[in-house]
């Protein structure tokens, strides 16, 4: 890094949100220093699926035509029982037109093109090796102090973004304390496995994506990767025991592949490259922002991953922030600003994020799958409107209420964009876009 170098913004974390965060203040001139621990990014299998209020984001970064063009835009979702029985499920080809429409990439290589992109900026640095230990601020400045090859080093600007993850260095020196009280919240008696399997599903009658209802093998399988000879590689989620240990839920993962895949696939039938078990949370920071240190995404918030809401969330948040920190930095609006960006994505996780994802996940395991369509009111609304393609698209354009425009909070605000910005349904914002586990 040049000498002459000096961010107004330090980024902790290069992955996806906060390498977004960088690209988006870059495009407006804004010097970002990003700093991570890892000599590499992060390339385990996480989400693949971004929702009309993500997506937005992503075109406002200018990627989102290479996504697209790498990617694909799915098109059916549904939910169906263990022996493969549809219940009910939704086309996107309604809203095939829609700018902001579901899209799909793999995490990892979304990462990698946000890094490419973000790199090219000539006001972005990033610095691997470089991991976060303290994060300190006074009236002027904040900095961070981090552990390098060659030792602990500081690096000053005018603000420190926390995008560094769930296990976030910066949120636990913003909130010390006893181990656990930075992040409110708690922790499911269930485990969710992650996997990456290339298996012929589109000729066993699969769609897009598919939510599997069953008491004990309730699981996700939603499409990766299109390719026109119909393979391709396709992630299957799926719940499993707790208490076990890494090494335990690995070895009953054959186990579990023909227990719930259709053909009842043993090992040798199916190709997997990546399995990754991990535990889920449902917790949220008490603030977003505490003088000159702000956090987003996963460091800020965490839910189950089965309906994308975490990784939408997470990059609405980024969207909201770039447009706080823009503001201050072109003197558009004041510092209290990032107060109220604070208090907005704590209410939107609260009253949308938070209350539909956990129905999200308690709908595969939480009632009997004959049953399914007579108790389940969403589920019920999804069957009783199929081919209404009005209805279709209110359902799928409803997630938007993730969004608000802290813009129309500047000094000399014009008339805010039109976003939704008011509350919505339940129902209406249930599983849009699948954060692939």
């Amino acid at each position: 890094m040049p000498d002459d170098f000096k961010p107004w913004a330090i980024v902790v974390g290069a992955g996806p949100s906060g390498l977004l965060l960088a690209l988006m203040l870059a495009k407006r001139n804004i010097p970002v220093l990003v700093l991570e621990g890892s000599a590499v990014l992060d390339d385990s299998p996480r989400a693949a699926y971004y929702g009309p209020p993500a997506v937005q984001e992503l075109g406002r970064a200018g990627v989102l035509e290479e996504i697209r063009a790498q990617g694909f835009d799915p098109i059916i979702t549904c939910w169906r029982k263990l022996d493969g029985t549809y219940l009910a499920g939704w086309d996107c080809s309604v809203v095939k037109d829609d700018f902001d429409r579901l899209a799909c990439m793999p995490l990892a290589q979304l990462d990698q093109l946000l890094y490419r992109h973000a790199t090219a900026q000539p006001n972005v640095k990033v610095l691997f090796n470089h991991k976060c230990v303290d994060v300190v601020q006074d009236e002027d400045k904040a900095w961070v102090e981090a552990e390098t090859e060659e030792g602990i080093k500081r690096f000053e600007a005018q603000y420190v973004i926390g995008c560094d993850g769930a296990s976030s260095t910066v949120r636990k020196k913003m909130f010390p304390g006893e181990r656990g009280s930075d992040f409110p919240g708690w922790t499911w008696d269930k485990q969710v496995v992650a996997t990456n399997v290339r298996y012929p599903f589109e000729k066993l009658g699969y769609e897009d994506v598919q939510f599997i209802i069953h008491p004990e093998h309730w699981h996700m399988v939603a499409r990766l990767t299109k390719e026109a000879d119909g393979s391709g590689w396709w992630r299957c989620s799926y719940g499993e025991l707790s208490g076990l240990t890494r090494e335990e839920l690995i070895a009953r993962q054959p186990m579990k592949f023909e227990a719930m895949l259709p053909g009842r696939p043993k090992p040798g039938e199916y190709e997997l490259a990546a399995i990754n078990p991990y535990k889920i949370h449902q917790r949220l920071v008490e603030k977003l922002r505490i003088g000159r240190i702000c956090l987003a995404a996963d460091a800020a918030h965490l839910c189950n991953p089965f309906g994308g809401l975490g990784l939408t969330g997470g990059i609405v948040d980024v969207g909201s922030l770039y447009d706080c920190l823009a503001g201050i930095y072109e003197n558009k609006a004041d510092p209290s600003i990032l107060d109220l960006y604070s208090d907005v994505r704590r209410e939107k996780y609260k009253t949308i994020v938070d209350v539909v994802s956990q129905s999200n996940i308690r709908r595969l395991f939480d009632q009997d799958p004959d049953k399914a369509l007579e108790n389940d009111e969403f589920l019920r609304t999804l069957k009783e409107n199929e081919g209404n393609v009005e209805k279709q698209r209110e359902l799928l354009r409803a997630s938007r209420a993730l969004t608000y425009d802290f813009t129309q909070h500047y000094k000399t605000a014009t008339k805010p964009e039109e976003r939704v910005n008011e509350k919505v349904p339940e129902m209406a914002v249930q599983a849009v876009g699948v954060e692939a586990a």
